[in-house]
């Protein structure tokens, strides 16, 4: 059976995001910022383990241009926690070429069943 990257690197990336959330409450006493975090980061697994059952390929897109917002909003979520100096440089570079990689990896997905529903109509 064939590996299903995107299902592997958004689960790996998912707990990545738990423990930084655990760094920055009990650490950096940071609450607010790093909810919004944990809930953006861990929810781009569970949309694209939504889209495994998609009821049509419409449905599929669907799950996966959410789980690309979400990927987005982690982008958003890390730089404001750099801005703030929640996370050094070196912190946050690491796991945000990682948001960076997922979101091109779902964008890439999602255009390839863009196309090949278009190609069958």
């Amino acid at each position: 059976m064939k590996d299903n990257i995107v299902k592997t690197k958004s689960f790996d990336f998912a707990v990545r995001i738990v423990r930084l959330y655990q760094y920055l409450c009990c650490d950096k006493k940071e609450f607010v910022l790093s909810k919004q975090l944990l809930r953006s980061g861990t929810s781009i697994g569970a949309m694209i383990r939504e889209a495994e059952h998609a009821e049509s390929k419409h449905d599929f897109i669907h799950k996966f241009a959410i789980a690309q917002k979400e990927a987005n909003e982690v982008v958003y979520w890390l730089e404001l926690l750099k801005a703030t100096d929640y996370l050094n440089e070196k912190e946050y570079e690491n796991i945000n070429n990682d948001a960076i990689s997922i979101l091109k990896l779902i964008t890439s997905i999602i255009k390839t069943t863009k196309a090949k529903v278009d190609a069958k109509k």
